[in-house]
């Protein structure tokens, strides 16, 4: 029914756009809302993207090497490390922002892209961890010792044994952290301020108006902006529920 609401109110002309007229076919097709929602958020789209692919490929790389540490490569403490890594992803985001500004500003990346990938990896760590745990602790124990008896290295291992076995995990991680990134607005309006460098989700919320809100021009921005997340999900989907049954999310 959302998706209904956002295709039938952005083919509307912003007369036919009333309340009492939400669920009513539109009299023709006008497409000039979907041009001019797309002419503005063109260039932030292009900055969702470089943002979502680095944070979503780095977070997916450093759960990985995480969760198989944390199962194949267990040393005193690893429960509690393990413990305060998930402690992380119970923490509201709004209770960290200012120490997160800071952080960015001493790393000097505040106000850029890059700042936005360092924070989405620092936050996907915690889950992206969780996940490859799960899925690592259903691969046999056996492969691994055999390794370590040929003599191969702890990274060794991982390359040839661990990551060629991961494809299902990857993809539920990769999912989850794509749509998670992307649909992300609390750090993207916090730690970018420039509308020139700004992800799609704020260039969206800064369409309206301060005193008319043109809704078929916000409704065909927002599925705009919805299309990667729903492409993704169209063309990965039956992978990601294959990561789920091959023991993703299983503790």
């Amino acid at each position: 029914m959302p998706i209904y609401v956002l295709l039938v109110t952005g083919l509307k002309s912003f007369s036919e756009v009333r309340l009492e007229q939400m669920w009513d076919l539109p009299s023709g097709l006008h497409f000039d809302s979907f041009r001019e929602a797309y002419s503005a958020l063109d260039s932030n789209l292009g900055n969702s993207f470089k943002m979502v692919i680095p944070a979503t490929v780095i977070s997916c790389m450093l759960g990985s090497i995480n969760g198989y540490v944390l199962t194949k490569w267990r040393f005193p403490g690893s429960d509690v490390l393990f413990f305060l890594l998930l402690y992380g992803m119970f923490i509201p985001y709004q209770s960290v922002l200012i120490p997160l500004v800071k952080t960015l500003q001493a790393l000097h990346v505040y106000g850029s892209l890059w700042g936005l990938v360092v924070t989405h990896v620092v936050y996907g760590i915690p889950i992206t961890t969780l996940i490859f745990r799960n899925y690592y602790a259903n691969i046999p124990t056996e492969l691994v010792e055999a390794a370590k008896i040929d003599g191969a290295s702890i990274f060794g291992i991982y390359r040839r044994i661990v990551f060629p076995l991961s494809l299902p995990g990857f993809v539920v991680v990769a999912i989850w952290q794509f749509t998670s990134i992307w649909n992300d607005f609390l750090f993207a309006v916090t730690v970018t301020s420039n509308p020139s460098i700004q992800p799609a989700t704020v260039a969206l919320n800064n369409m309206a108006g301060s005193f008319i809100v043109e809704w078929n021009v916000q409704m065909a921005g927002a599925l705009i902006a919805a299309l990667p997340t729903l492409i993704v999900y169209v063309v990965l989907g039956r992978f990601f529920v294959r990561g789920l049954m091959a023991g993703a999310l299983r503790g």
